[in-house]
């Protein structure tokens, strides 16, 4: 995924199409001299839908629709002949996207792929005079309009769906980590702010069985604040099932910095806390036996009840550890 190609925020005006008219008909037909009403129905407007897809990761392919109406009914005619119905618009999503309207009230979210969920009702036909008929009125003269659609501007926005969220700031060694333990190909560089998007893997497991990771862009101090990233990705931190926070052996304060992390989500949304938490201290092909060992007892004095496990991707040691933990929280 190019940097440039991950778009998970669309602000679109929408409209949903009006109902056909009903038809105000009276049957003429030779030797037939009072055949009476036969107006036929409008058809209904169509829908605005969207529809969840599992080979969108981003919402690209809308950035640049501004404006996307439905088709309008068509109006019913004589010998009770329905008018069509307006096409709907159906909108392929990402697994993940929430809709919502200008007040940010949250209508409908898409958690599944294949999901249909319509979003804007199109309006309703009316009736045609055909409807209308009775024993003292047998010749009605009017029928009903179609009802209008429904239009405004929406958001479209797009939250990850993953099981694991790697947490940590920037070179902590999250898409490194990623690269490795799944086929995902995240851009890597030495600099801060390495992963400018999110990025998601397929993480296979013993006896063909997998999970999902997101590598979630790196937070800094005050992100909660729209400092750095910021809001942006942080959001994408709400699906997570487990919260693996990735914090580098070289780090100058394992406690601290763990820390600092564990405040900038309690600001931006306390009930992050409620996730499950793994500690992995990457880059520990870089420690000896005695500086692990002091590591793993400040960890367990002011980090107590969280489990924690030593790795490095570059070597590979504890790889199927951390897999095999990540799992029992998954599914403990």
């Amino acid at each position: 995924m190019a940097s440039s190609s991950f778009v998970d925020y669309v602000r679109i005006f929408f409209r949903s199409g009006d109902g056909g008219s009903g038809s105000t008909h009276l049957h003429r037909e030779k030797f037939v001299p009072k055949g009476g009403p036969d107006g036929g129905d409008g058809g209904r407007g169509g829908h605005i839908i969207l529809k969840g897809n599992s080979q969108y990761w981003t919402l690209i392919h809308l950035k640049y629709r501004k404006h996307i109406h439905a088709e309008h009914g068509e109006s019913g005619s004589g010998s009770l002949c329905h008018g069509a119905n307006g096409k709907d618009e159906i909108l392929d999503v990402p697994v993940g996207t929430i809709a919502k309207d200008e007040n940010g009230k949250i209508l409908c979210e898409i958690t599944q792929d294949g999901e249909e969920i319509i979003l804007l009702q199109g309006g309703r036909g009316g009736l045609g005079n055909a409807n209308f008929k009775s024993a003292t009125n047998r010749t009605p003269r009017y029928s009903q309009p179609g009802e209008h659609g429904i239009e405004g501007w929406y958001v479209l926005e797009l939250k990850l769906l993953a099981d694991v969220g790697l947490v940590g700031f920037p070179n902590a060694g999250k898409s490194t980590l990623l690269s490795v333990v799944s086929a995902a190909k995240p851009k890597i560089a030495d600099y801060a702010f390495t992963t400018l998007e999110p990025n998601l893997g397929i993480v296979n497991y013993r006896e063909h069985l997998s999970f999902i990771m997101a590598d979630i862009p790196g937070i800094i101090e005050d992100a909660h604040k729209g400092k750095g990233l910021g809001i942006r990705f942080l959001r994408h931190i709400e699906r997570n099932s487990i919260l693996l926070f990735l914090i580098s052996a070289d780090s100058r304060d394992i406690v601290k910095e763990y820390r600092t992390l564990i405040n900038e989500l309690e600001k931006y949304n306390p009930e992050l806390l409620d996730k499950r938490r793994i500690l992995a201290i990457s880059k520990s092909d870089m420690l000896d036996g005695e500086l692990c060992d002091e590591i793993e007892q400040e960890i367990k004095k002011h980090i107590p009840n969280i489990p924690f496990i030593f790795i490095s991707s570059i070597t590979g040691s504890k790889i199927m550890e951390l897999k095999d933990l990540i799992w029992k929280n998954l599914n403990g």
